[in-house]
């Protein structure tokens, strides 16, 4: 499966139940607040920070999952804002418009499965910021996933139906920094039972080797230190960029 399309069919529909972490928009708002409007998320589903900026912020948001776009674009009608949101990859970023404040809430920017991707997606992050905008980028070194909790069922309620997530298996490959997680999703209700098995790629970087992709996309990383194998990358442009974006 293409990794755009990771989050879509059943995934995108019990994503929100079984997800283990969620992320608070006041480190993204202060975000904002240090570095101006208009704001950009990349990757920003159909739930978190985005949908609660969108209340009173200028701010748009990019996801490639239609699926994630439809209902999050449902979510936004309901709640009369008039924040707009993109279907489109990181690396294949081609919006109207450039941005003071550019952010991933969470490790999104993992889900690129090589180096060769994620220096695309910076260079197309890199041509939508404006004079003396920034980008906030959460990273993460992932260990292996323990063996004791493969065949481990996670579960959550959608409406009146169990939904449940279980690791069956893992390739960890530290030379390419790639961990490969097989997983199983079910949805059932009644006597509906709907299963899907999906491959979740993260793809990793050390700080160091961030920051010398980041300088190939013309970009400057403020030094982070390293928390429980994670790490922030605050990326501004460090030279002119051709046919930069200017605001629309």
């Amino acid at each position: 499966m293409d990794p755009a399309d990771l989050y879509t069919d059943i995934v995108a529909r019990v994503y929100g139940a079984l997800r283990s972490t969620t992320f608070s928009a006041a480190r993204y708002r202060a975000f904002i607040d240090s570095h101006g409007q208009p704001a950009l998320e990349l990757g920003c589903g159909d739930d978190g920070p985005f949908y609660e900026l969108a209340s009173d912020l200028d701010i748009d948001g990019v996801d490639s999952s239609a699926d994630m776009v439809r209902v999050g674009r449902e979510r936004l009608r309901a709640a009369g804002s008039s924040a707009r949101i993109h279907q489109q990859r990181m690396e294949e970023l081609d919006l109207p418009r450039a941005y003071a404040s550019i952010y991933l809430a969470g490790p999104t920017f993992n889900l690129l499965v090589d180096d060769a991707t994620a220096l695309e997606a910076l260079r197309r992050i890199a041509r939508h910021l404006l004079p003396g905008g920034a980008a906030l980028i959460p990273l993460w070194m992932p260990p292996p996933t323990p063996t004791e909790e493969f065949g481990v069922t996670r579960i959550g309620r959608v409406g009146s139906a169990e939904a449940r997530y279980t690791v069956v298996g893992e390739d960890y490959d530290g030379s390419s920094r790639t961990r490969t997680t097989h997983t199983r999703y079910e949805l059932v209700s009644g006597t509906d039972h709907v299963v899907e098995h999906r491959d979740w790629t993260i793809h990793w970087f050390t700080p160091d080797g961030f920051r010398l992709l980041a300088q190939d996309a013309g970009l400057s990383v403020e030094p982070s230190a390293v928390e429980d194998d994670e790490f922030t990358a605050v990326v501004t442009v460090r030279e002119p960029i051709d046919a930069r974006r200017g605001s629309v």
